[in-house]
């Protein structure tokens, strides 16, 4: 298929960004990476009349550590943030991650800003963002505001976000000394989304696991110092809470089964 009509226009600011935005609202769609819109344009699932291409906004192209967090723009690739992060090592549970995140080529197009936006409850880097306790931060012309990960993301492909605002960038906490983390997803061929992904940090305060593609946004659960003796009840007590749901890819029986055996492996593989 192909898009209904719509006006392209290419931003040269983030001023002008936001001046769009108010002009259009609901009528306008960012364009960044284009990996998940461009399929959405081409399906109808969505048919904005105004497409605001972003990509070459160079304030919004740029990434920085700031303290103990790195904030990434929204024009920024993945994998110009996998390279930093892989170099750097100061995000361990992103590096463990990408290699899962679709494919080299989409990673070249890809921003992590986009795939924020997009809120796909089964995708990598929101559930990387959730579990780290990160922020997002949303740019409008009449403000600009901060919420924390778990707050942005409502729903399966459904966000906190205003319709006169855009994700201008997103800020992941570094890693913290004597804290360990890992990655794990389980999908149906490298590259796709998950059925299951799990994230973990463990220290000695206790453990937060984190689950995608299983509830209709990324789950978090923290397990305090004195549940990590009987991990695999605190393991059973989450797969229920998940709510899991069977569909074309997996049963729900299925799902359940993964969360409570790579939640196991994963701490176990951390040290725990």
């Amino acid at each position: 298929m192909k898009p209904a009509a719509f006006d392209y226009i290419r931003a040269d600011s983030t001023d002008e960004v936001v001046q769009l935005l108010a002009d259009h609202g609901d009528d306008a769609r960012i364009l960044a990476g284009g990996q998940s819109l461009m399929a959405a344009l081409n399906m109808r699932l969505t048919q904005p009349r105004v497409l605001i291409d972003i990509s070459r906004v160079d304030d919004l192209s740029k990434m920085r550590v700031s303290g103990s967090e790195l904030t990434i723009g929204a024009a920024v690739t993945q994998a110009a943030v996998e390279a930093i992060v892989k170099n750097q090592n100061n995000l361990p549970m992103l590096s463990q991650a990408f290699p899962h995140l679709g494919h080299f080529q989409t990673r070249n197009r890809g921003t992590v800003c986009g795939s924020i936006a997009h809120a796909d409850p089964s995708a990598e880097l929101p559930l990387c963002l959730a579990t780290l306790g990160g922020t997002v931060n949303l740019r409008s012309k009449r403000r600009q505001r901060s919420l924390l990960a778990s707050d942005f993301f409502q729903g399966v492909l459904t966000t906190a976000r205003e319709a006169d605002e855009f994700v201008e960038s997103v800020q992941f906490p570094l890693a913290e000394k004597k804290t360990r983390y890992g990655f794990w997803e389980v999908s149906m061929r490298h590259g796709d989304f998950a059925i299951v992904a799990l994230a973990a940090a463990v220290s000695p305060r206790g453990m937060r696991l984190g689950v995608g593609g299983v509830a209709d946004r990324p789950w978090i659960e923290d397990i305090p110092e004195a549940s990590r003796t009987d991990l695999e009840s605190s393991l059973e007590d989450l797969v229920w809470k998940l709510d899991a749901r069977s569909d074309q890819h997996a049963s729900a029986h299925y799902r359940r089964h993964l969360v409570r055996n790579l939640g196991r492996k994963l701490i176990a593989g951390l040290g725990n």
